[in-house]
């Protein structure tokens, strides 16, 4: 679950300049509290109009397009209107010392020319060819969806009929390294489980890099056919063990772990959630939002208005088709107000916000699914494992959940100092994964090829 709906503060504008010529890269820390986020704001000059896009290396987001600014006088100031936004700062010695805010929090942001330190990233658990194991690139087809998806396949070079995983990604579009902030956690994964003697297959979303279909349109439910049809295709080949297949799934791929291990026709060997959702969508991001929001430091006020503006958003979504949303999204927002907050122009811009967030066909899904007869019903061995720090599925509950309700044998594991990247971290927060070297703990990457191994003993 890599799509997080807490206070937005990495998002930026752009738009006409003039005086110094401020064209070309600018970078800059905002500090959050615990947390430092790198951006780099990217400026353009044609016929006299600026523009710009915006990116987060240490969220993994390029290319985000900003909307208006104003230079005179040596002062900066852009916003963001449907996000609450406003910057000012002020020309000094050739960098720009200023100010960001969103709804009323302040947040310094200075900026400067030098982008080399905010780009370098280390990842060195990253595998390095040649593999001592066969890798094979392939594509495979979903058949209910009619559409091809593309991944790769790796296997041990010696022996036969070897027990064998699916990796599934967490939400929003991905590849088959499931690459987010720098990392490539099922590159990693994937190389320690094949060098163990496991196979593996990971791919690419449907519409990311060699996949084809329709992201956009797609519901959790979808993916789990993509899924599906991901452990069909191994079932085809002769190196594997049809009996010794199961699922590994990283956030809301540990959901569609639990999912399809709930069907009977799936025959998975066994399922390794890794953050996987047993709670409700709904409720698990509105925890999510208060952990995230609480160890950022956002005050009570702003988490209670936001929370006011999700619920609006939400019923809206629920209630009407996207496109009647879109064209009447004011007025919807202001027959859904209530009318002792209809002056509050921030509830207004959040929910704005919200609507768009939760429209996709995934995430009003994703809102709307309660893993709980998917969890009652799973029969097959379970392996649940959470970070201690993981704002965004929390651990305890999370897997007591697991643990009460699934009737098969299972095993739940908390990792103490762990996020949801299941990296060693300082706070937890989303902001800090790309700043962490580590992409996956060595102990989990361990006790998960281990527990494979161990169930087929």
């Amino acid at each position: 679950m890599k799509r997080l709906f807490f206070f937005l503060i990495c998002i930026f504008p752009v738009g006409t300049i003039f005086s110094q010529n401020i064209k070309g890269p600018w970078s800059g820390i905002l500090d959050v509290g615990a947390t430092k986020l790198p951006i780099v704001l990217n400026i353009s000059e044609k016929e006299g109009k600026y523009s710009a896009t915006m990116d987060s290396p240490s969220q993994g987001a390029k290319g985000i397009p900003l909307s208006s600014i104003n230079f005179d006088n040596a002062k900066l100031t852009f916003s963001i209107t449907n996000m609450g936004v406003e910057y000012e700062g002020v020309w000094q010695n050739d960098s720009i010392i200023g100010t960001f805010k969103q709804f009323g929090r302040s947040v310094p942001l200075n900026l400067s020319q030098s982008i080399a330190t905010l780009t370098s990233v280390n990842r060195p658990q990253n595998p390095e060819k040649p593999y001592p194991y066969h890798s094979e690139d392939l594509r495979f087809e979903n058949k209910e969806a009619g559409i091809t998806l593309a991944g790769t396949f790796t296997l041990p070079n010696e022996g036969n009929k070897f027990p064998a995983v699916v990796l599934v990604s967490g939400s929003g579009p991905q590849n088959r390294d499931e690459e987010v902030f720098g990392h490539k956690p099922f590159l990693v994964l994937s190389d320690h489980l094949t060098r163990n003697g496991i196979a593996v297959l990971r791919y690419d979303d449907r519409e990311v890099a060699e996949s084809s279909g329709n992201y956009q349109t797609a519901t959790l439910q979808d993916f789990a056919t993509d899924a599906t049809a991901a452990v069909n295709y191994l079932k085809t080949r002769k190196e594997i063990n049809p009996e010794k297949i199961g699922i590994i799934g990283h956030s809301e791929g540990g959901t569609i772990a639990f999912m399809l291990a709930a069907e009977d026709k799936s025959n998975l060997a066994f399922i390794v959630t890794m953050a996987g959702m047993a709670i409700q969508g709904d409720s698990l991001m509105r925890m999510q939002r208060y952990l995230i929001n609480k160890e950022m430091g956002v005050p009570n006020l702003l988490i209670d208005q936001n929370e006011i503006a999700i619920e609006i958003a939400f019923n809206i979504v629920n209630k009407y088709p996207n496109d009647f949303i879109l064209q009447n999204i004011d007025k919807l927002i202001d027959e859904a107000i209530p009318d002792s907050l209809k002056w509050n122009l921030s509830i207004r811009a959040a929910a704005q916000i919200s609507i768009k967030q939760i429209m996709p066909a995934e995430i009003k899904s994703m809102m709307n699914y309660n893993p709980f007869d998917a969890l009652t019903k799973i029969k097959s061995p379970v392996l649940a494992l959470n970070g201690e720090k993981d704002l965004q599925v929390p651990a305890d509950i999370n897997l007591n959940r697991v643990k009460a309700l699934v009737k098969g044998p299972v095993t739940v594991k908390k990792y103490p100092g762990l996020n949801h990247l299941f990296q060693h971290c300082t706070t937890g927060l989303p902001g800090e994964y790309g700043n962490i070297e580590e992409t996956i703990s060595p102990e989990v990457l361990n006790d998960i090829a281990t527990w494979i191994k161990q169930t087929f003993e």
